[in-house]
């Protein structure tokens, strides 16, 4: 069975656009199944198409030119409209500078394109096809997306009803996203050894295709480290000059790893919330992985989490950010130097929602001193605490606070 991904409706809601249709994400994270699925759609609908792939032998040869790349297009589609997909673009030097030179031709085909994390592909596309493109990042599988697949998309459009109903099997769900992450290939397959290989190929193509080839970094027995130790202390302050410690390595060394494993998905960053700099922390940020079972494979407890409450923090990060990623809203953390912690902090435009997470079954409401602190300081209409459990609402002064299990965060009435 195919795992349906919920950015294919989005993608092909924006095929009658002129713009590029830019398909980012991680390795192996389902971009070329993805493309493959719009192209069969489009030659249903009778369109004509084309598809490269740069990781191809054959097909590298067409991309020596723009005008090179031209000519076979017109070859395969004639000069009527059609449909030109590029798997694979950050094999091309100067992706965007040659993107955009075959843009600026106005020729009559829509572009579909899709690339793996690299610094060209996140940093010079974005300068080189500013109003020419729009982006579209694919993760690794969400939560959502996974229990469709595991219940076989018996509850697509009711899993409010299935979450509510089945809470043992959700929770199993849960623990098994928690161990083993979203990477496709790893949920297709079924025994956890196979898996455990899957996983260790994926984090070595890594390391020797992107890292070692694209980015130029060889020493990458110290960057494995970084993200080891990362993989430790998900949730935490960031301190550089602990890491450069660590590690034996520059503090700029250090910081040009954590932005190469940013730009390469890997690491997603999250700076802290403030309106008082003297009360509140430091600059620090705290970092997140976009794949569970990534995280959990760099510190050797792939399949086998021990603590599981740092990764369920991760977890929850990964929600919010799908949930406000078409909105303006901005998600922090709040640290303050009497050690007060609010997880995450979602800033609707100076408008503060709290969010605490607890790894818990809890049976009556719980309010820590931060949320307190939080609440008295900033007056926030709304403030959540996502559990395994609980579902209530009380009110702490003008405050509403929902205390609700962590998959009610999908349903849109939050947002």
């Amino acid at each position: 069975m195919i795992i349906k991904r919920n950015l294919l409706a989005e993608v092909k809601a924006h095929l009658g656009q002129k713009e590029i249709s830019f398909i980012v994400g991680p390795r192996q994270a389902g971009k070329t199944t993805l493309m493959l699925l719009l192209k069969e759609y489009l030659e249903k609908g009778g369109e004509r198409t084309l598809f490269l792939n740069l990781d191809v032998e054959l097909d590298k040869e067409f991309f020596a030119t723009q005008a090179k790349l031209k000519k076979k297009i017109e070859l395969e589609l004639g000069n009527k409209p059609g449909f030109v997909f590029i798997d694979e673009i950050q094999r091309k030097a100067d992706a965007g500078l040659f993107l955009k030179g075959i843009y600026d031709m106005n020729l009559p085909y829509k572009f579909i394109v899709s690339g793996s994390g690299s610094v060209e592909l996140k940093e010079k596309i974005h300068e080189s096809l500013v109003g020419r493109k729009r982006i579209f990042e694919l993760t690794t599988l969400s939560f959502e997306e996974l229990v469709n697949f595991k219940t076989d998309y018996k509850y697509e459009n009711r899993l409010k009803d299935f979450f509510a109903v089945e809470s043992n099997r959700v929770y199993e769900l849960l623990e098994e996203y928690l161990n083993f992450g979203g990477y496709p290939r790893i949920v297709l397959a079924e025994e956890r050894v196979e898996k455990l290989k899957l996983i260790n190929e994926i984090y070595q193509s890594y390391m020797e295709r992107d890292i070692s080839y694209l980015l130029k970094v060889y020493k990458t027995e110290a960057f494995s480290n970084l993200v080891k130790v990362m993989a430790a202390q998900i949730g935490n302050l960031v301190n550089l000059s602990e890491l450069s410690s660590t590690l034996g390595i520059a503090i700029k060394t250090v910081k040009e790893y954590l932005w190469y494993l940013e730009k390469t998905f890997v690491l997603q960053r999250i700076s802290p919330y403030f309106r008082n700099v003297r009360k509140e922390i430091t600059k620090s940020p705290v970092f997140y992985f976009y794949d569970l079972g990534l995280r959990n494979f760099a510190l050797g407890s792939f399949g086998s989490l021990k603590e599981p409450g740092f990764v369920f923090q991760n977890f929850v990060f990964n929600l919010l950010k799908e949930k406000t990623k078409l909105s303006s809203a901005k998600i922090c953390f709040w640290r303050t130097k009497d050690k007060a912690e609010i997880d995450f902090v979602i800033d609707f435009s100076r408008n503060p929602m709290p969010v605490e997470v607890k790894y818990k079954k809890l049976v009556r409401p719980e309010i820590t001193r931060a949320l307190r602190s939080f609440i008295e300081r900033y007056k926030p209409k709304k403030a959540l605490i996502l559990n395994l459990t609980l579902d209530t609402v009380i009110n702490l002064n003008q405050t509403k606070i929902f205390i609700i299990p962590f998959y009610r965060i999908l349903e849109t009435a939050f947002w």
